[in-house]
C-alpha cells in the first residue's frame, strides 16, 4: 500500500508540475465536462421532462436540461479534479486533460465550482427551488459523497453513488411540474439498478486498471465469482423492474416489447457471465455486457421519449 500510495502522489506531483507549464484549449474544458455522461444525463431528464408534462413550454424546458446538462457536466469536471492522481495512473483515464497536462486543477477546480453554482442559482430562478435543490443534491452526491468517499472506501461505491446519476428524471420532472411524481421515481430506479451489472461488466474486463489505482472495485475486493453472482442478482431484479412503467401505464405497447426482449437480452447475457469463469471469451462476454447495457437503457428511454413526445403512445393497461 505505501508503494501504491508513493506511486499515486509522484504522479500526482508529476501530473501538477506539467500542468503549471501548460494551458488547455476550448476542447479541454469541454472534456472536463465528461460529455457522454452529460448526453445520458440531458437525455434522461428530457423523458423524465416528457413523461410528466409533454406540453411544458419549451423555453422552461430549454433552459431546465441546460442547468441540468451543465450541473452534470460540473460533477464530471469536480471529479476529474478530484481524482487526478489516480486517473493518471489508470489506462483508461490517464490521457484527460489534467493528468495529461493540459488543464491545471486549480483551473478545474475553478470552472466545475462556477458552473455548478450557476446552474443550481439559474434554475432555480428560471424553473423553481424544488428543482434545483434537487440539482444541487445531485452535484453534492456524486462529488461528495461517490468521489471524494465512496469511490475510495467500498467496493459498495457504484452502488450507493449511483443514485446521482439516476436523478436527473427527477430532477425534470420537479422543473417542469414543481413537484415529483411515481414515475420519475419509477425512472430513477431502473437507471439505479443499471447501474451495477453496467460498471461491473466493466470493472471485470479493467480489473487490473482499478488495482493499480487502489480503488476497491467489486472484482478487486470481493473476487471475480463473487460479482458475477451480483451482476446476475442484479440483473434478475432488474428485468423486471423495466416493465414496471406498462404496469403503471405510462410505457405503452411499443415499450411493453422493448423492455421485455432488452431484459432477456440482459438476463441472457448476464447468465453467460456468470458461467463464463476466466479466459479471453469470459472477458469478452463481459464486455459484451457492458455495451449491450448500454443499448438496452437507451432503448428504454428512446421508446418512452417516442411514446409520450411523439404520439406514438398505444396503452397496454387499459
Amino acid at each position: 500500500m505505501n508503494t501504491l500510495s508513493n506511486s499515486l502522489t509522484e504522479s500526482r506531483t508529476q501530473n501538477l508540475d506539467h500542468a503549471r507549464l501548460s494551458q488547455g484549449d476550448v476542447s479541454d474544458f469541454f472534456a472536463l465536462l465528461k460529455p457522454r455522461v452529460m448526453f445520458l444525463v440531458v437525455f434522461t431528464a428530457l423523458v423524465g421532462m416528457v413523461i410528466s408534462h409533454p406540453d411544458v413550454n419549451p423555453v422552461l424546458a430549454l433552459v431546465a436540461l441546460l442547468m441540468i446538462a451543465v450541473g452534470g457536466g460540473a460533477s464530471g469536471c469536480l471529479n476529474m479534479w478530484w481524482d487526478a492522481d489516480i486517473d493518471a495512473v489508470m489506462t483508461r483515464t490517464r490521457k484527460r486533460p489534467i493528468p495529461a497536462g493540459k488543464i491545471q486543477p486549480g483551473e478545474a477546480l475553478a470552472f466545475g465550482l462556477t458552473l455548478a453554482a450557476g446552474s443550481v442559482l439559474i434554475l432555480g430562478l428560471a424553473s423553481n427551488w424544488l428543482a434545483a435543490g434537487l440539482l444541487a443534491f445531485t452535484i453534492f452526491f456524486y462529488v461528495v459523497i461517490y468521489s471524494m468517499w465512496l469511490k475510495r472506501s467500498t467496493p459498495q461505491n457504484i452502488v450507493i453513488g449511483g443514485a446521482a446519476g439516476a436523478l436527473p428524471p427527477v430532477v425534470a420532472q420537479a422543473a417542469v411540474t414543481g413537484h415529483v411524481a411515481w414515475d420519475s421515481i419509477v425512472l430513477f430506479a431502473i437507471i439505479f439498478m443499471w447501474t451495477p451489472p453496467h460498471f461491473w461488466a466493466l470493472a471485470l474486463v479493467k480489473s487490473s486498471d482499478y488495482e493499480r489505482a487502489g480503488i476497491p472495485m467489486m472484482p478487486n475486493v470481493a473476487g471475480a465469482d463473487s460479482t458475477r453472482f451480483q451482476i446476475l442478482a442484479y440483473t434478475v431484479l432488474l428485468a423486471p423492474l423495466g416493465m414496471v412503467p406498462v404496469l403503471m401505464g405510462f410505457g405503452g405497447l411499443a415499450y411493453a416489447i422493448i423492455s421485455l426482449v432488452g431484459g432477456l437480452g440482459m438476463l441472457a447475457l448476464a447468465i453467460q457471465v456468470y458461467r463464463l469463469r476466466q479466459g479471453e471469451p469470459a472477458m469478452r462476454v463481459a464486455q459484451q455486457l457492458f455495451g449491450f447495457s448500454i443499448l438496452y437503457l437507451f432503448l428504454l428511454f428512446a421508446t418512452l421519449l417516442a411514446e409520450h413526445g411523439f404520439g406514438f403512445f398505444h396503452p397496454v393497461m387499459g
